[in-house]
């Protein structure tokens, strides 16, 4: 068995991760109604979804960014229909975040088209090749865990959590 060199494989990992969500991206477009979303603004949508009256610092907790660009794409998503801020009642500075109907029916088409998509590249594997990549995800949940934890240490001892944002919007802020 070969030695395996961490920095290539994840080189590797990296490449075609980013040119599966560009080709994802880009077959979506056709298929999904608009409005055309960045796929940061639909990670932001899915957190609202998952979790009604979610604030907006918690949004950037769960998606691995930073506050300030949450804010962004919220200001840019109320804008755009997709998202109603209210007041919380509890703290008058803090405000609670809802999706509009236009915004569900768009993550119910959104979702619709991407699980079939997938699922039809997927079911053109073999079922050995279906089998590695079922058994890689807790891998890969494990990984982003660990570069996460690495992250916060080093942004910690150089007082800036920029790096962290700068590898997320990297690899998630294309357009959807």
């Amino acid at each position: 068995m070969s030695e395996v060199d961490p920095a290539r494989l994840g080189d590797e990992l990296m490449s075609t991760t980013a040119a599966l969500r560009r080709v994802i991206r880009r077959r979506l477009r056709p298929v999904v109604p608009s409005p055309a979303m960045r796929g940061a603004q639909i990670e932001v949508l899915r957190e609202v979804e998952k979790h009604p009256g979610i604030g907006v610092a918690a949004v950037a907790r769960e998606l691995r960014l930073a506050a300030n660009s949450v804010s962004t794409l919220v200001n840019q998503l109320a804008d755009a229909g997709m998202l109603v801020r209210e007041t919380d009642p509890d703290d008058r500075r803090a405000i609670r975040l809802h999706l509009t109907p236009v915004a569900s029916g768009f993550l119910t088409d959104w979702r619709r088209a991407r699980s079939a998509l997938v699922g039809e590249g997927v079911a053109g594997l073999s079922s050995a090749e279906q089998e590695a990549i079922g058994r890689a995800l807790p891998a890969l949940r494990t990984l982003l865990n660990h570069i996460e934890s690495t992250d916060s240490t080093a942004a910690e001892s150089s007082g800036t959590a920029e790096r962290s944002t700068a590898v997320r919007e990297d690899t998630g802020g294309g357009r959807a």
